[in-house]
């Protein structure tokens, strides 16, 4: 059975993209020197991969699930509506940093590619998650509008 996904978003992570750029000049330059080691390969290419793992966030919402992945696939993530009580707008401190944060004060999990802005969804299992995105207010609405929760 298909569902119909009410809400679709990619939010890119600029800073993530150009780091992904230069490392990957700065592999091409390595591998072109005369008497390189090309066992590093291996290393350079995990390197790649990992950065082009969190060069984007896309959230859906659909019927049933909050869904997240990161980048290409590699990392998803869905949470569903029934067990979701509560979703608000917020603003992450700078030093919560990007990609997936674990946090012991305030106690949370935080994903994230890029700004500070995010939505805070809380479950009824008492955990708290925070998923970073440029457009807080519409997927506020998107997740209160599915999970039939009133905004705050």
């Amino acid at each position: 059975m298909l569902t119909e996904i009410t809400y679709k978003h990619t939010q890119i992570g600029y800073l993530i993209v150009g780091v992904l750029l230069a490392v990957m000049l700065l592999f091409g330059f390595i591998l072109m020197q005369p008497g390189v080691d090309l066992s590093i390969l291996a290393a350079m290419l995990f390197i790649l991969f990992i950065l082009a793992a969190f060069g984007s966030l896309i959230v859906e919402v659909d019927e049933n699930y909050l869904r997240i992945k990161f980048g290409f696939g590699l990392i998803r993530i869905h949470f569903p509506l029934k067990n979701i009580v509560s979703a608000r707008s917020v603003r992450n401190h700078w030093y919560y940093g990007w990609g997936i944060r674990l946090w012991l004060w305030p106690r949370m999990v935080i994903f994230s590619v890029s700004g500070f802005d995010a939505v805070e969804i809380r479950m009824k299992n008492g955990r708290t998650f925070r998923i970073g995105t440029d457009e807080p207010e519409c997927l506020e609405r998107a997740i209160a509008q599915a999970t039939k929760l009133k905004r705050y």
